[in-house]
């Protein structure tokens, strides 16, 4: 990398699920908690979920792209670098790629998280089983 490339920083965010994104020109590759995208998540549904952003505005070939992600599971941790990305790729060219990125759904931060456990019951919400006798 050289010292007058532009990076664009970005924070993603899912459930529990925290990622830092760094976007820079290159060729495309995904490095995430340096591993190679495909062997971190090994699933294809969660890389295409990481991939939506890039294929929205055509831009999977132009970037290569470190995250550092941490905290929750699969989903919420691709969830969150979907978000970084997205966020990344405004800052890289705010008019041409805003407006796609706001239809597409990926500015707003997912905040559903966990429901808290209520006192008396097994979950949030599951009780055990009513007994008439």
């Amino acid at each position: 990398m050289s010292k007058n490339s532009t990076v664009y920083q970005a924070t993603g965010r899912r459930k529990q699920s925290v990622a830092q994104v760094r976007l820079m020109p290159g060729t495309g590759d995904i490095i995430v908690n340096e591993k190679p995208l495909d062997e971190y998540l090994p699933i294809d549904t969660m890389k295409y979920i990481v991939k939506q952003p890039l294929n929205a505005v055509g831009a999977a070939s132009l970037y290569t792209i470190r995250v550092n992600v941490k905290g929750g599971g699969v989903a919420g941790q691709a969830g969150a670098i979907r978000h970084g990305i997205a966020r990344a790729l405004v800052k890289a060219d705010e008019e041409k790629n805003k407006a796609i990125m706001k239809k597409e759904g990926f500015l707003t931060r997912d905040s559903r998280v966990k429901e808290r456990k209520k006192p008396g019951l097994k979950k949030a919400r599951k009780a055990s089983q009513f007994s008439k006798r």
